[in-house]
């Protein structure tokens, strides 16, 4: 599973460095000279119909690090063999991605990742099925689980430890005590 890390912006300069969002919570792993990121470019516009794709430059399956530094908070990235503003102005929009098998598990036993959680089964404190997790919402409170409602529809549950008393990934289930009303909303 591709876990994203990050989305390529506007070029910086002319030398081919470009801002990345980082979407990370371990930006100088992510981004170390040497890193090498899965590229996206699903989020790419497609191709007009009848369009000159032949001048087209195509986004490589992988970007290397070269260099990094930081300015205004943000990464400023300068990927192998990206030296220049044109190309840079290609990748703009671009998902960077890692493999979720190269990503260690966290050590603390209360810490979980992203694709740890998604899908796995919510459950009331009595056994009764919530819903499944489809998503985790990062908020600026706190981060949410996006559960899909047996019913239909969503909800959102704070992923807090008095809300989500417990996380099962082995039987995987992660069982919500909801407060009243908190899945109507």
């Amino acid at each position: 599973m591709l876990l994203i890390v990050g989305r390529i912006g506007r070029p910086h300069g002319i030398r081919g460095e470009l801002t990345v969002e980082v979407r990370t919570d371990e930006p100088e792993t992510r981004f170390a000279v040497g890193s090498v990121l899965i590229t996206d470019p699903t989020a790419l516009p497609a191709p007009e119909p009848g369009g000159d794709d032949a001048h087209r430059v195509r986004v490589p399956e992988r970007l290397v690090v070269e260099a990094v530094r930081w300015h205004q908070g943000r990464p400023l990235v300068l990927f192998e063999g990206v030296y220049d503003r044109n190309v840079a102005e290609v990748l703009r929009g671009v998902l960077l991605c890692v493999d979720s098998d190269e990503v260690p598990a966290p050590t603390d036993p209360d810490e979980f990742l992203d694709h740890q959680l998604v899908g796995l089964i919510a459950v009331s404190p009595a056994g009764e099925p919530l819903g499944e997790v489809t998503a985790i919402d990062h908020a600026p409170a706190s981060d949410l689980l996006v559960l899909r409602r047996p019913s239909g529809g969503t909800a959102l549950v704070p992923f807090v430890k008095e809300i989500v008393p417990d996380v099962d990934l082995a039987a995987g289930r992660v069982v919500v005590d909801a407060p009243p009303g908190l899945l109507e909303l």
